[in-house]
């Protein structure tokens, strides 16, 4: 699965080699770039990592003509910690722009995509993005994944490291991670267990940030979730095709 989504990024990261080049280098974002970090602190533990996601490749499309300015608003007025952004096109039906078009409520943003190559960071830095999520094992190794969390850091990004299983952790920790998403998702049949986090968070450290990812949909689990110990739970899927999203949003939160 992940081999896929790297050969999809190809073209994007051959035009973006391109411009640097040629000259083009995007240049850093002037304007507010909010503390990812503080915010889901802030609303821990169990904060709502809101996603906005058209599509996804297990369901195909979430939401017909969904539109991110509404979406941003709901999100910030029913809770959430933060709002992750799909920006890729392929498969999520996202765009980079959508990170510009959900800044306007002023609660961070993480760029979710597929990101490995440092080109795509520099890319996030020329957004308003408060965070970015590096996936460990689309890395080669640690000395890879290392590099790309210290350029992020460089512009202000917060490096959100996604794992999978114990190899995945063991990298994100010797590249310096310090914000861990555990994905609750098989890659292989993309099935979702709260297992996984319930197995991981037992690792957790003084001074990381653990977000849970992928299969919560009811109030009972981000509770649960948060007594292990998960600083922030990023929903998308029941958000994008609930009949009122912030109802649902409200309900998750804990506010109705």
């Amino acid at each position: 699965m992940l081999n896929k989504f790297r050969e999809a990024k190809q073209l994007e990261i051959e035009s973006l080699r391109k411009d640097f080049m040629e000259g083009r280098v995007p240049a850093v974002y002037q304007g507010d770039r909010p503390s990812f970090v503080d915010a889901i602190t802030a609303k821990g533990p169990g904060a709502i990592i809101a996603e906005f996601k058209p599509a996804s490749p297990s369901k195909g499309v979430l939401r017909e003509n969904a539109n991110p300015l509404d979406f941003a608003d709901i999100y910030a007025d029913n809770g959430a910690a933060a709002i992750s952004v799909l920006t890729e096109p392929h498969y999520f039906g996202g765009t980079p722009d959508y990170l510009f078009m959900m800044s306007q409520p002023g609660i961070p943003l993480l760029r979710k995509d597929f990101i490995f190559d440092p080109l795509q960071v520099a890319m996030t830095a020329s957004s308003p993005a408060s965070a970015v999520l590096l996936i460990a094992r689309m890395c080669e190794d640690a000395t890879h994944l290392t590099q790309l969390v210290e350029l992020a850091r460089m512009p202000g990004l917060s490096p959100v490291v996604e794992i999978f299983d114990q190899a995945d952790l063991d990298m994100a920790r010797a590249a310096g991670a310090d914000i861990i998403q555990v994905n609750n998702r098989n890659l292989d049949t993309l099935e979702t267990s709260l297992d996984q986090s319930r197995n991981f968070i037992t690792q957790k450290r003084d001074g990381e940030h653990w977000i849970c990812a992928s299969g919560v949909s009811k109030r009972a689990q981000v509770e649960e979730m948060a007594e292990l110990g998960f600083d922030a739970i990023l929903i998308g899927t029941c958000l994008m095709e609930a009949d009122n999203p912030g109802e649902t949003l409200a309900e998750l939160t804990g506010a109705r």
